[in-house]
């Protein structure tokens, strides 16, 4: 069978029908003219097999019917132009009829052949378009990036369709010179587009149009559903991890109007409000906006907050127009170019707290993003009860602290104006005794001498015991004059630092002075040290402090009460505390305390 004819018989549609018709009538003429021509030299009984051929033909590309036409009409030229005699009609003759049940057989026989062709050359080809899907969709949905898999599914595209070359391209492009462009359309939008070479056959490109660019469109609304819900989940979890890690409340607002703007795309303005008592909105966190950071925003009717704090449930603007009337925010909103907005309120334990809203300067936000905004409000929400918590603890610590360090003010007041004062008297009745006992007593006198000696010692212990309970110096003149108390009583040398002048409030200066006093003590009874270097700084609203010494090192703070004790009390203050101890490298200790008013 030719190429050509065979191409025809494999065609998915039959070319027309007229087209068909004039076709048969063509053969038939053709075939009746050279019939003449060759009835001279041939037999003429054999000049049927003429006619064959556009019968064939017929019913290869046209189809049964119009086969079986071509097979009548042929057999009646056989007979009227060729079949003696000449110019009449012998269709009541045997040999008539057996011309017409060949022609009809050959009709069945090419009729047949040609639609079981064509039912595989369908197959084939839904065949190779699956293929083609099944590998595009592979490429485009498990690729970790959508624009990084357009190049090879544009290669597959143009190796599949034998096309000299293909390209995909996001967003709309139009027709050139060098391409033809085929967009692919989400929602009715144009969001990418695949360009070929001009000068292909007009049946490849009626391929890519009909079944190729269909399948595409819906492979790449599916690759941008999953690359959407890939950067949503991304983005959760940055910032999941910035809470769970308790990270500070402006740090997460931030983060979450960079998250949103960044989900939502070009043209996003983002920004996280939260709502006063007064009926106003403040800014505690941007992106891509310039409204600052701090700014109070009234809650005017008709602007996305005031929906949504009126509502308390997620609302959208598609369409910001100027009108008679407008206030300040609405007029701030438009010089902005934001032509539309979506928000969801901030929940907290049932209270609203804010709103995170994100204006449009192009088109309005897909119908979904109000429920996309919904895991994001939540984490909000989260961080905020989580920092009311954290708040809430710091301060029942710093409660239970400042409790305790009036308890050991009081004992510490009680051994000295109470008991010390008691036993220094005693001290001093024993030494009058003592000095006047008489001379042939002197077993009494020895006596007296050995009960002054552990009178002293207890008071000396007596002493110590009010100093670490709570120095009296501490309460009198400050930080820096206890700390030099505590480093001139130190057994091992120490080199001091300090930068501390005037009173701090005594929570501070009582947290400061223990962590000091703990690391010399650990210094002198666990260290071995020989040397240890002390530096107090107070600044910025900060007291820093770094304790270091030369001992043996391999200190561990889960071990011994004491560094978990300072551990408490620094941390009860919104402060930090570090402990590098290396076996072998000495130990060192830094603490930072934030200096806050009450």
């Amino acid at each position: 069978m030719p190429l050509g004819l065979l191409a025809l018989v494999q065609r998915r549609t039959r070319p027309p029908l007229a087209l068909g018709i004039l076709v048969a009538l063509l053969c038939v003429v053709a075939e009746t003219l050279l019939g003449e021509l060759l009835q001279q030299i041939t037999p003429v009984r054999s000049l049927g097999i003429l006619y064959l051929l556009g019968v064939v033909t017929v019913a290869s590309v046209w189809g049964l019917w119009l086969g079986m036409a071509t097979a009548l009409v042929s057999t009646i030229a056989l007979d009227y132009f060729l079949i003696p005699p000449v110019a009449s009609l012998t269709l009541d003759k045997a040999e008539s009829w057996t011309v017409l049940a060949v022609f009809l057989a050959v009709t069945l026989l090419a009729g047949s052949i040609s639609k079981l062709a064509r039912s595989l050359a369908v197959e084939v080809d839904a065949r190779a378009e699956a293929d083609l899907s099944a590998e595009l969709a592979r490429i485009l949905l498990y690729a970790p990036d959508l624009k990084a898999a357009q190049p090879a599914a544009a290669k597959h595209l143009a190796r599949a369709l034998k096309l000299p070359s293909a390209a995909i391209r996001l967003g709309a492009a139009p027709d050139d010179e060098q391409y033809v462009a085929f967009p692919l359309r989400d929602d009715g939008a144009e969001v990418a587009s695949i360009l070929v070479p001009t000068g292909l056959p007009r049946a490849t490109l009626r391929r890519l149009g009909e079944r190729v660019v269909p399948s595409m469109e819906v492979l790449l609304q599916a690759a941008r559903v999953r690359q959407r819900i890939m950067d949503e989940q991304a983005a959760l979890r940055r910032l999941a991890t910035l809470v769970a890690h308790g990270a500070p409340p402006g740090e997460i607002f931030g983060a979450v109007a960079r998250e949103v703007g960044q989900i939502l795309g070009e043209g996003s303005n983002t920004a996280v409000f939260r709502y006063e008592p007064d009926a106003v909105a403040t800014t505690v966190g941007v992106w891509n906006s310039t409204i600052p950071l701090g700014m109070r925003w009234p809650l005017e009717k008709g602007t996305p907050a005031e929906l949504l704090a009126r509502t308390k449930a997620p609302g959208r603007m598609d369409a910001i127009e100027a009108t008679e009337g407008d206030g300040e925010v609405l007029t701030a909103i438009r010089d902005m170019g934001i032509k539309s907005a979506v928000g969801c309120p901030i929940t907290v334990g049932g209270r609203l707290w804010g709103s995170v809203i994100a204006g449009s300067t192009s088109e309005p936000a897909p119908q979904d993003t109000e429920k996309r905004l919904l895991d994001f409000t939540d984490l909000v929400a989260t961080a905020i009860a989580n920092a009311d918590s954290d708040d809430k603890l710091r301060a029942s610590r710093a409660r239970v602290l400042a409790a305790a360090d009036a308890t050991r003010r009081l004992i510490e007041r009680d051994l000295h104006d109470g008991t010390q004062q008691r036993l220094a008297s005693l001290m001093l009745e024993l030494r009058a005794a003592q000095a006047t006992p008489p001379a042939e007593q002197e077993d009494v006198r020895e006596l007296l001498h050995h009960t002054s000696q552990a009178l002293d010692e207890t008071l000396e212990d007596l002493r110590g015991i009010a100093r670490g309970l709570h120095p009296a110096l501490l309460s009198r003149r400050g930080l820096q004059p206890a700390v030099k108390a505590l480093v001139r009583c130190s057994p091992i040398p120490v080199e001091l630092t300090m930068c501390a002048d005037g009173k701090l409030q005594q929570r501070f200066e009582a947290t400061a002075y223990h962590v000091v006093a703990e690391a010399l003590t650990n210094a002198a009874a666990h260290a071995d040290a020989s040397a240890v270097h002390v530096d107090v700084t107070v600044q910025g609203g900060t007291i820093r402090l770094s304790i270091r010494d030369d001992g043996k090192g391999g200190a561990d703070p889960g071990r011994g009460s004491g560094l978990l004790g300072i551990t408490d009390r620094v941390e009860a203050l919104g402060g930090r505390l570090e402990i590098r101890s290396p076996a072998g490298g000495g130990t060192s200790l830094l603490a930072e305390i934030p200096i806050a008013d009450d």
